[in-house]
């Protein structure tokens, strides 16, 4: 048995006043959480596939400097595989049963609501009321609005830049008449797109998937490719929160909807190379047109800007000099925006490569591609901490574009 770890979620954490890492499934196939010692933190990196438990706890001497009895390494090897943490046939039939029940159900049920969100649509619709009341009241945009930038980090911080930007884009809202909505997926590949048949409930009812377009899509860029990973619909919060506003401002109309993961453009961004020459976003840009032609339709980026910080893997906390550099960028990246400029937008992430992690880069991209050539209005910008010291922060910005 050679033990090869998934990609996981991790979290520092205090376990009995030691420090330790908390894994678990970012997929949520399985609701278990193994605690694993700080020290032992080692032998995750050594779980690549290419060791069985001797080589594993040989390794975990020589370079962590720890020493286990072949006993606690299998203990802790069947911990993690107990809980789906390893890429192996036991995860692989657990996913595939997971993504026959997801696609068997009648659709994409909210998977945040009574979590993160009120789960009746009374108490969510009176929540984005009091909301909408609290935020400066801005001239609802007269304009005919193609396109919202959105973010989709949690309602109890964004909430105001969430109740600004869609309340100012409602004249639009109600006379669209197809939402193509493109979220991050969290846990994609490398340029994945991924693409779902189910239609997506919320609290206020359920807005039917637009399978005309989907099969379009999935005939240009290949069935298998675009259904590889949509078991993450399930989970991924993205769209979903900024599904949740468009249905609210829809005001009881139901409209069909392309609901888009989009996967991380990091290669490009590091590899300095030009999504614009990319295949699959290519294709999927040019799909799109085609088979949205003549449709009034609503562009939507469900998209955060950057994750800096300890809590995101930085060393220190957010310092003065750090803050106005952070400032600097963001500002660089919502002028590309009112241009309505997709490589200019790309181009200020690659060139501190990918500096502040904005996780937003590939929906906000394609959202610009879409309308281009456009004009952008920027409607919010919130910094939103994320740590209690207020040492790391998440970024997020409302835009409306024409």
């Amino acid at each position: 048995m050679n033990p090869k770890l998934r990609p996981i979620r991790t979290q520092p954490v205090i376990h009995h006043g030691q420090r330790a890492i908390a894994l678990q499934d970012p997929l949520q196939i399985s609701s278990q959480v193994v605690i694993l010692p700080q020290r032992l933190a080692p032998l995750l990196a050594l779980c690549d596939g290419t060791r069985d438990l001797d080589m594993l706890r040989a390794s975990l001497a020589v370079r962590g400097g720890v020493y286990l009895t072949p006993r606690e390494v299998e203990q802790i090897i069947r911990r993690l595989d107990d809980a789906l943490l390893l890429d192996n046939e036991r995860f692989a039939q657990a996913r595939q049963q997971a993504l026959e029940e997801y696609r068997s159900a009648p659709c994409r049920r909210p998977a945040l609501a009574g979590l993160s969100y009120p789960a009746l649509p009374n108490a969510l619709r009176h929540y984005f009321q009091q909301l909408v009341q609290r935020v400066p009241h801005g001239k609802p945009d007269d304009s005919a609005v193609r396109a919202v930038i959105s973010p989709h980090i949690d309602y109890h911080r964004g909430g105001p830049v969430y109740a600004q930007t869609w309340a100012q884009a409602a004249p639009s809202i109600r006379e669209a008449e197809l939402a193509v909505i493109f979220g991050t997926d969290h846990n994609g590949s490398l340029g994945q797109i991924t693409l779902t048949r189910q239609h997506y409930a919320t609290p206020f009812g359920t807005l039917p998937t637009e399978l005309t377009v989907v099969d379009a899509l999935a005939d240009a860029l290949g069935a298998e490719a675009v259904f590889m990973e949509e078991l993450h619909h399930r989970t991924e919060h993205s769209i979903e929160l900024a599904v949740n506003w468009l249905h609210y401002f829809l005001d009881g109309r139901d409209i069909p909807i392309v609901p888009i993961l989009c996967g991380s453009l990091e290669h490009h961004v590091q590899n300095g190379t030009d999504p614009s020459a990319d295949a699959t976003m290519m294709t999927l840009i040019e799909a799109l047109r085609e088979v949205t032609a003549g449709r009034r339709v609503l562009w939507v980026a469900a998209a955060d800007l950057a994750h800096v910080g300890p809590a995101f893997g930085d060393p220190m906390p957010l310092d003065l000099v750090t803050r106005a550099q952070l400032q600097a960028a963001d500002e660089r990246l919502l002028k590309a925006i009112e241009a309505g400029d997709p490589q200019g937008f790309f181009e200020a992430v690659q060139a501190e490569r990918d500096r502040w992690r904005v996780c937003g880069l590939t929906p906000i991209y394609l959202t610009l591609q879409m309308v281009t050539p456009a004009s952008g209005r920027i409607v919010a910008y919130e910094r939103c901490a994320a740590d209690a010291e207020n040492g790391s922060v998440v970024t997020i910005a409302g835009a409306l574009l024409s």
